[in-house]
C-alpha cells in the first residue's frame, strides 16, 4: 500500500510547485520573473552610474551588492506585469515572489539608511544584519505555510487594557509595521537631504528645505504607522494639547530654540561658513542644526551655541556681506629712518606673502611716535580666515623683518641713557649708580 505525504495546503512555495499557474507554463512565468530582474538590474546599475559609481562595472556591481534599485524596480515591473492579463494575476509562482521582492528591497533600504544615519560602520553593519535575519525570519514563516499558526498562538496570549484587547500578534505587527514604516521614512529623508545639500542653492535655503523635508517624511510616516497599527488618531488631539502646556511651561527653551533656528535659516543673518565672534570667542560656523549651531576656532574647539543666543544676542558676523578679515601689526623703526621709504618698503613686503589679497592691497601708515621708535602699523586683509590668523600674521611678520633687514633699517630695541651731573663726580665703586657717596 502506498502512502502519500500530505503537503500542506497553506504553503505558497508548494502550492506553486504542484500547481504553477493557471493557464501559464512554469517556464514562462520564469522567463517574466527573469525579464524583471534583467529590467530591474539595468535600471538599478543606470540610477547607481548617475549617482554613486563612476563607471559601468562599478555600477553593476554596486547594483548587485547593495543598490535599492534592482530590487524596487523588479518589484513593480513585476506587480504591473502581473496586471496585464487575468491568468498573470492566478500564477501561483509570481504571487510567491513578490513578498521575497519585497524582503529583498527592504533588506536593500535597511542597509542603505544604516550607513547614512549611524556614522559607526559596526553599528550600521549589526543593524542591518538584524533587519534582514527578522525580514528573513518572516519570509520563511509564510513560504512555509507557518504564518497562521504562528499568528494562532500569538493571539492566544493577549493583555487586557480597559476595554480593550491587546495580543501579542497584534503588538508584533504594529512594531513591524512601525519599525518598516520609520525605517523607509529614514532612508527616504535621508536620500532627499542629499540631493539638497548637493543643489546649487543657498546653502541656508537647502537646510531650511532639509529640515522641513525631514518633519514631512517623519509625520506622513509616524501617522501612517499609526493608522496601519489601528490606533485612533483622534487620540492625538488630547496629546497635542498636552504638549502645548508642556511647551508653555517647561520646554520654551528648547521651543525658542528650535523656532530661533528656522528664524536663522530663512532670515540668513549667519550662514554656514560665516565667522562670527561671540563675545571673546571667534570661529567659523560649521553647522546651523535645529536647536543649536556648531562654531569652530582657529585652533580647533567647537563651541555649541543655543540659536537663542544668536537671535537676542549681539554677534560681530566677520563675513556677513564680505568674506575679506582686516589685520594689523605694529613693527618699530629708528628715528632717523626714511619714513616715506620705509612705509613703502612695508607695504610690498606685506603683499608678498600668499594668503594676503592683493585688493585690497596691504598699507602701511606712521601709527605713533614711541619712546624707542617711530611705530609703523601695517594693516591687511585675507579672504579665508577660518585657515587660522596666526600663521598668516606670523608670516607678514616675518616678511617684514627680511624686508628691514636687507635694505638696512634699523629695529630699535629699549634702550635707556643715565645723565651725570659733572659736580656729582662717578659712582663710588662697587656702589649702585647714583647713590654712591
Amino acid at each position: 500500500m502506498n502512502h502519500v505525504l500530505p503537503m500542506r495546503a497553506s504553503s505558497p512555495v508548494l502550492h506553486a510547485v504542484a500547481h504553477p499557474g493557471w493557464g501559464q507554463p512554469l517556464h514562462r512565468q520564469l522567463l517574466v520573473l527573469a525579464g524583471c530582474v534583467l529590467l530591474g538590474l539595468l535600471a538599478g546599475a543606470l540610477v547607481e552610474r548617475r549617482f554613486t559609481a563612476s563607471t559601468w562595472k562599478g555600477a553593476l556591481g554596486a547594483a548587485l551588492r547593495d543598490g535599492v534599485g534592482l530590487p524596487l524596480v523588479a518589484l513593480l515591473a513585476l506587480q504591473l506585469i502581473r496586471h496585464a492579463s487575468r491568468e498573470l494575476l492566478r500564477a501561483e509562482l509570481l504571487n510567491v515572489m513578490l513578498p521575497v521582492l519585497a524582503v529583498w528591497l527592504l533588506a536593500r533600504v535597511a542597509g542603505r539608511a544604516a550607513h547614512r544615519l549611524l556614522a559607526d560602520p559596526h553599528s550600521a553593519r549589526w543593524l542591518t544584519w538584524i533587519v534582514r535575519i527578522c525580514a528573513g525570519v518572516g519570509l520563511v514563516l509564510y513560504l512555509s505555510g507557518a504564518m497562521p499558526e504562528v499568528k494562532e498562538a500569538l493571539d492566544a496570549v493577549s493583555v487586557h487594557i480597559g476595554p480593550q484587547r491587546l495580543t501579542a500578534w497584534t503588538l508584533l505587527r504594529g512594531a513591524v509595521s512601525v519599525a518598516v514604516t520609520l525605517l523607509l521614512a529614514l532612508w527616504l529623508s535621508s536620500l532627499i537631504e542629499s540631493r539638497l545639500l548637493a543643489s546649487p542653492l543657498d546653502i541656508n535655503l537647502r537646510l531650511v528645505l532639509s529640515r522641513l523635508v525631514r518633519a514631512a517624511v517623519f509625520t506622513v510616516a509616524l501617522l501612517t504607522a499609526l493608522q496601519m497599527v489601528g490606533i485612533d488618531l483622534t487620540v492625538l488631539g488630547v496629546f497635542g494639547g498636552a504638549l502645548g502646556v508642556g511647551l508653555g511651561l517647561g520646554l520654551q527653551r528648547i521651543a525658542a530654540n528650535y523656532v530661533s533656528g528656522f528664524v536663522i535659516l530663512i532670515e540668513r543673518s549667519v550662514r554656514v561658513g560665516d565667522n562670527v565672534r561671540l563675545d571673546s570667542f571667534q570661529g567659523r560656523i560649521q553647522d546651523i542644526k535645529t536647536r543649536y549651531t556648531v562654531v569652530r576656532s582657529a585652533g580647533g574647539t567647537e563651541s555649541i551655541v543655543p540659536n537663542e543666543l544668536l537671535i537676542s544676542s549681539r554677534i560681530e558676523n566677520l563675513s556677513y556681506t564680505d568674506p575679506n578679515v582686516w589685520f594689523s601689526t605694529v613693527v618699530s623703526v629708528g628715528y632717523d629712518s626714511d619714513v616715506e621709504q620705509v612705509l613703502a618698503l612695508l607695504a610690498r613686503a606685506a603683499a608678498t606673502v600668499p594668503r594676503v589679497v592683493a585688493q585690497p592691497a596691504p598699507s602701511a601708515v606712521l601709527s605713533n611716535f614711541g619712546a624707542d621708535g617711530l611705530e609703523i602699523t601695517v594693516g591687511f586683509w585675507i579672504a579665508d580666515p577660518e585657515n587660522g590668523t596666526l600663521n598668516v600674521r606670523g608670516g607678514v611678520n616675518l616678511a617684514l623683518w627680511r624686508a628691514l633687514r636687507d635694505a638696512g633699517i634699523e629695529i630699535p630695541f629699549p634702550q635707556r641713557v643715565l645723565h651725570w651731573p659733572a659736580q656729582a663726580g662717578p659712582p663710588a665703586s662697587g656702589g649702585q649708580p647714583g647713590f654712591g657717596a
